[in-house]
């Protein structure tokens, strides 16, 4: 109770240590989250880090971070809210890598003035992939027939019903490689003299936290609690700072749908989060999780 009121309090006689808040940043990275999954976007997460920045007396944001990755689009937006936060409000960031912060998950843990991991954790992965099926043969066999009729000569590209094209291949790695030299150029904007010359540093690898700190990846090994406590003294306290939570029902949209709407809108719905659940583990499935 008294560390309740103690914004009203005189200082004298207000609780001593400092308090930290803490964001969690867990789960794939995609625009747009799932029915029933939450997944990272700039748009789920920028409410959560402008609440943290703005505790005014708090010396630092702790950010967790537990993503295998995504959408390099939305891991770079979440990374320049929290650096151009970071600036604004004149805040430390320390950044806790926990199962894994590879691929863009990594992207966002380089917004960190500092990233602490466990030593068994998952870092790295700086790279960029694509994946999908081709579904040529398959369509063969059950007798469908693919019609495509476009207006420009590439909309078409890369069609899964359609067989592979040694253009379109090219197209798209050409594509990854900007994509790549992006991501590169942040890290060693961000990791800056700390890395440590590799051969396979920007080659899609990744490693435990212990070997990612002997690369420069991270800077030191362990826990958020026992960090901040050794940093900011005993009596230090963690905020975490959460999402505003909804009505369940209005979230998952299940009211305003009229008449036979809500069936079709549910199975669509359905269809969507297979095709997500499927994308999602995969991308934790690289790292064994």
């Amino acid at each position: 109770m008294r560390r309740l009121l103690s914004p009203v309090l005189p200082k004298s006689m207000r609780p001593e240590g400092v308090t930290i808040p803490v964001v969690r940043l867990h789960g794939t990275i995609m625009p747009s989250g799932g029915q029933f999954r939450p997944t990272l976007s700039l748009a789920s997460t920028a409410g959560v880090l402008q609440k943290a920045f703005s505790m005014k007396n708090a010396p630092a944001v702790a950010i967790s971070i537990n993503s295998p990755g995504g959408s390099p689009v939305q891991s770079r937006l979440i990374y320049k809210r929290i650096r151009d936060l970071a600036e604004e409000k004149n805040k430390l960031v320390i950044v806790f890598v926990e199962d894994v912060a590879a691929s863009g998950g990594y992207m966002i843990a380089v917004a960190g003035d500092e990233i602490i991991a466990d030593p068994s954790s998952i870092v790295g992965s700086i790279g960029v992939i694509s994946a999908g099926f081709g579904f040529v043969e398959l369509i063969k066999k059950i007798g469908v027939d693919r019609r495509v009729y476009t207006a420009g000569s590439n909309k078409s590209v890369l069609d899964p019903f359609q067989p592979e094209k040694k253009e379109d291949v090219a197209r798209l790695k050409a594509l990854q490689l900007d994509v790549h030299e992006t991501f590169i150029d942040l890290v060693k904007e961000r990791r800056g003299g700390k890395l440590v010359e590799n051969p396979d540093l920007f080659t899609g690898q990744f490693w435990t936290g212990k070997a990612a700190r002997e690369l420069g990846l991270v800077d030191d090994l362990g826990d958020m609690r026992s960090f901040l406590k050794q940093r900011y003294g005993e009596k230090t306290q963690l905020r975490l700072i959460s999402p505003p939570r909804g009505l369940f029902g209005r979230r998952l949209g299940l009211f305003g749908a009229g008449g036979g709407e809500l069936p079709a809108r549910a199975a669509a719905g359905l269809m969507k989060g297979l095709a997500e659940e499927m994308e999602e583990r995969a991308l934790w499935g690289r790292y064994g999780l």
